[in-house]
Parts: structure tokens; C-alpha cells; sequence
């Protein structure tokens, strides 16, 4: 048999054995309580029977301490309206009262845009988490003054981007201490511009393809004083334009530099690998992540990365639209392999359109989980409701190097159906168990309390640079069961939406965890010794472990 007809072979052998059916119903591994915990608020996507592109399209949340108590707060994006005169609506702080449950923060400024994606990060290295929040528009730089209350100061910083930004990053990408601006952009957009499409002679959304109008990202280099500039022709990003919707930023060739994969719509998936000073190479094709195993390039919308497989390296994972498999991507160290039907998504995940995206140990057996938050973009018939609403998906992981799909759908009994788009994954009542905060198209969100059956222990690290504030890329490594596990300090992910930046590692019957390294976004390997299981330990770069 050639190599063609063997790579056939084991593409179709691993189809089959993702046809197996799903695991068995167990207890709900989630309990829906936003509305108990204090969330009142209501997703408003501006729609006026005209079918306007964005509004299919956000919004997202961030999980973070914005008020500099050591819990998780909360920031909701959104959208609002696209027409000219519409009254507008204002993004939500909610602050965590230290047990989960939340009350009303500081009012957020007015961002005068149609919301979109938030990112966070302390870009000023003053000990407290600022934000950048995407819009179609003109984008915002949230400066923090460390009770959660925010200023404006995007045209001040130089951030303030017109356009249609979608997700975004904070990423120390040139390891100079203070964090530089990824943001991904998705296409040239206008109100005048606007298609009218049908399908089944229906009027619905258009697929970003008919507009023909990729549009370039943006990397802003942090000055250092307050101010960013835009080196996005330096760095070689006008080499490659895409319709992007998910980033996600790690050390993918292990180099020491902190690398960016964004996952773009229907047309092919960049990785720009960091060559050092600012510098990058578009080298998705080549490493094999551009497009799936047959060459097609998918809708990609969210996109999560992790060690999924344990072997020291970073892998990556797209969540596509409806009839499109995800894309799971495994890292050999020089190039990716598509092991989407091996791993068990190769049928099962066709089923729904899927935006956010999370990898994260919900049981705490020491596996990653897959949670994905759904939600149709076109609709083939005319009616009443929220024809667009899907269940989410949640997938079991194992050892032997699967996903196994959970019942009942989404971990949830009854199931939940909205159009879920944003997701945030963190924990926010402090109980070692992950938490998910999922943004759904005019309605309520989810704050789905993780309550998964027979949970192991854990053990978690706040990852702090020199200057105190979270070390976005780093990677915590330890000894586990016999066994090394990695995994990042990575806020940044998903879809148009930042996590909790501590990380999490479930432990199983495990009660210690010993050699924890700290691998520094300058390159540095930092040790930290032995730990034991159920608590949160601070790693600080160069002042050792503070429990």
C-alpha cells in the first residue's frame, strides 16, 4: 500500500471507531445559577429583520480579579445595535463577594461601539488587570484603578483600532516585562455594505466568504509608558490576512518565544511562529494546522491549546460550524498531525455549530475535558423562537487518548438550548472545581457551577512575573501519578473571551505533586520544588512559592 493509501487507511479506521455511541448518562456535572448568584444580565444583539453579520457573531466575557481581592470577578461584553441613533448599551462589571456569588461593580464607560471580545491583562504592570474590549468600531483600553472601576484610554495608548476586531491577546511577545496587543480582526464591514442572503428561499445570515474582504490583524508593541505602536508591517503580519475569530498565543516550536495561532472563518488558520525582535513567520501550511487532513479550510471559530497527549508540547484544537468536524491538532514538535477522528470527534462533533471552547480538568481525574458552547448561524425555515439555538457539548477525556461525549448534553439536566457564543472557564466560588461562564445571543448567560461526581484533588498556581502581575505564556510543569504534566498560564483563548489566568491541574487520588517548574516567557526555567494537593500556591519569578 502507498503512504497515501496507509494515511487513508488510518483516517478511515479512525472514523469508524469515533462512531461509537456516547457515554452513559451520568449525575449532571453542572448546575446553571446565574441568575441565583447575582447576574442580571440580558445579551441584546440589536436584530431589526435585516440580518446584519455581527449580530450572529458575539459577544464574549472575561473571568478575572479585576478588584485585587485574589477571586474571580466578571465582565460582560455587549453588542447592542448597529443602527445610527440607536440607543446603546453599556458592557457589566460584576464583582465576586468571595463565596461565587456576585453584585454590580463600577458602571463601565461607554464604548459608543457594537461589542464584540475581551481581553485582559496588566498591561501597565501596576498590579492590576486592565482590558481590551473588541467592538465593530472603534476597540477600548480599560485602565484599571484597582477596584475594578475603569478609564478609557485607547486614542491616549494608540489601541484604539477601528474596524471589526474580534478576539484579542496580551502576550509578552518580544520579553521585554510588560505585555504587547494581538488582536485578530475579522472582516472589512460596513452598514452600507451589507449582503442579503437566503437559504431554502429564507432570509438569513451571509457566510463571511461572500464578502470577499479578509481583514489584516493588528500587533501593537508595548512601549512601555503607557503607549503602544503598531508594528503590524515590522513584525510580517501583512504577509497573511484571514477572517479571524479565536487566538490563542504559546511556545509552539519551543523556542523560548511565545508563538499566535488564530482561527479564522472559512479561509486558512495562521501560526505565526516568533522568531525573536518582534518578528514572525506564517507557517500554518507547513506545520500542518492551516487546513484539515483532506485540505479543507473549515469555518474555524474558537480555538483552545493545551498538552493534550502529555508529551511536553503545546497542541491546539478548533471548534468549526455545523457538518464540519473539529480540528484537533497534535503537536510532534516540528509539525502538527490532524488526530480529530483518533481522538473521538470526528462524527460526534459535526453535529452543532460550536464558538466558545475550553480544555480544562472538570472531574479532576488528572485528563482534559472539552467543553464547547453552541449555537447555529443560518437557519433554513422561518418561525418563532430562537431559531438559531443549540445544546452545548461537553466530552469526558481519558487516558487512553479520547473523547468521550457526556449525556446528558452539556453536563446539564435539563439540557440548556440558546445560541451560546462566548465562554469563559475559571473557578469561581474557590472550591477546586472549574467553573464556565457562557455568553448566549439575546438572553441571559450561563454560570454553569461545576458539581462533576466523584471529583479528585487538585492543585493551583497564581504564576506571577517580576513585576507582579500574571505571566501570560509561561508554563508550570510537574510529576504527577508517575507521569510529567504541562500546562499554561494562557487567559487568552477561546472565543472573544478571557479565563481564569491561574492554572489548574487535576490530581486524581494524587495528594502531592512534586518538581514544579516554572518556564518563564524569557526562556528561563525556574524550579520550585514539591507541593501538596488542595490549595492554591503563588509562584513569583525569582521570590519563590508563597501559599
Amino acid at each position: 500500500m502507498t503512504a497515501r493509501g496507509q494515511t487513508l487507511a488510518a483516517s478511515l479506521a479512525g472514523l469508524l471507531c469515533a462512531c461509537s455511541p456516547p457515554a452513559p448518562a451520568t449525575p449532571e456535572w453542572f448546575a446553571e445559577e446565574a441568575v441565583g448568584r447575582g447576574l442580571d444580565f440580558h445579551h441584546v444583539s440589536g436584530f431589526d429583520a435585516r440580518y446584519l453579520l455581527p449580530e450572529i457573531t458575539g459577544s464574549g466575557a472575561a473571568l478575572a480579579d479585576l478588584d485585587g481581592d485574589d477571586d474571580l470577578d466578571i465582565y460582560l461584553v455587549q453588542s447592542g445595535s448597529l443602527q445610527a441613533g440607536a440607543s446603546q448599551h453599556v458592557d457589566r462589571v460584576y464583582l465576586n463577594l468571595g463565596d461565587g456569588r456576585f453584585e454590580p461593580g463600577p458602571e463601565v464607560p461607554d464604548a459608543a461601539g457594537y461589542g464584540m471580545g475581551v481581553a485582559v491583562g496588566d498591561y501597565d504592570n501596576d498590579g492590576d488587570a486592565d482590558l481590551y474590549v473588541t467592538n465593530v468600531g472603534r476597540n477600548v483600553l480599560l485602565r484599571n484603578d484597582g477596584r475594578g472601576a475603569f478609564e478609557n484610554v485607547a486614542a491616549a495608548a494608540g489601541v484604539d483600532e477601528p474596524g471589526w476586531g474580534a478576539s484579542a491577546a496580551f502576550l509578552d511577545l518580544d520579553a521585554d516585562g510588560d505585555l504587547d496587543i494581538f488582536l485578530a480582526n475579522y472582516i472589512r464591514w460596513s452598514l452600507d455594505a451589507e449582503l442579503d442572503c437566503f437559504m431554502a428561499g429564507v432570509r438569513t445570515y451571509c457566510p463571511p466568504q461572500n464578502y470577499k474582504a479578509a481583514a489584516p490583524d493588528v500587533l501593537f508593541r508595548n512601549n512601555g509608558d503607557g503607549t503602544f505602536t503598531d508594528v503590524s508591517q515590522e513584525a510580517g503580519l501583512k504577509l497573511a490576512f484571514g477572517n479571524g475569530f479565536g487566538v490563542v498565543g504559546a511556545d509552539f516550536d519551543g523556542n523560548g518565544h511565545t508563538d499566535i495561532f488564530v482561527a479564522n472563518d472559512m479561509t486558512v488558520n495562521q501560526l505565526w511562529l516568533n522568531q525573536g525582535g518582534l518578528r514572525f513567520v506564517e507557517s500554518a501550511l507547513q506545520w500542518g494546522c492551516g487546513v484539515d487532513e483532506y485540505g479543507q479550510a473549515k469555518a474555524g471559530m474558537g480555538v483552545a491549546a493545551a498538552d493534550i497527549d502529555d508529551d511536553g508540547d503545546t497542541d491546539v484544537l478548533v471548534v468549526n460550524l455545523g457538518g464540519q468536524t473539529d480540528s484537533l491538532f497534535l503537536n510532534q514538535g516540528a509539525w502538527f498531525d490532524d488526530a480529530t477522528a483518533p481522538f473521538g470527534l470526528g462524527v460526534s462533533s459535526r453535529k452543532h455549530t460550536r464558538f466558545g471552547v475550553a480544555l480544562a480538568d472538570f472531574d479532576n481525574d488528572g485528563n482534559l475535558d472539552l467543553f464547547e458552547a453552541n449555537g447555529r448561524v443560518a437557519h433554513a425555515q422561518a418561525g418563532e423562537g430562537d431559531l438559531f439555538a443549540e445544546p452545548n457539548t461537553l466530552y469526558r477525556g481519558s487516558r487512553a487518548g479520547r473523547f468521550e461525549l457526556v449525556e446528558p448534553a452539556g453536563g446539564v439536566s435539563p439540557p440548556l438550548v440558546h445560541t451560546s457564543r462566548g465562554l469563559a472557564a475559571g473557578d469561581v466560588d474557590d472550591d477546586g472545581g472549574i467553573d464556565l461562564l457562557v455568553v448566549n445571543r439575546d438572553a441571559a448567560p450561563y454560570l454553569l457551577m461545576n458539581r462533576a461526581a466523584k471529583h479528585g484533588n487538585w492543585i493551583r498556581f497564581r504564576v506571577l512575573t517580576r513585576h507582579g502581575r500574571d505571566a501570560h505564556g509561561a508554563t508550570v510543569a510537574l510529576h504527577t501519578n508517575g507521569r510529567r504534566v504541562q500546562r499554561d498560564v494562557q487567559p487568552a483563548a477561546s472565543y472573544l473571551s478571557s479565563n481564569d489566568p491561574r492554572v489548574h491541574f487535576g490530581l486524581g487520588a494524587v495528594d502531592s505533586v512534586t518538581d514544579v517548574t516554572v518556564r518563564w516567557p524569557t526562556g528561563e526555567v525556574e524550579t520550585f520544588g514539591d507541593f501538596e494537593a488542595g490549595r492554591t500556591v503563588q509562584l513569583r519569578q525569582g521570590r519563590g512559592a508563597v501559599p
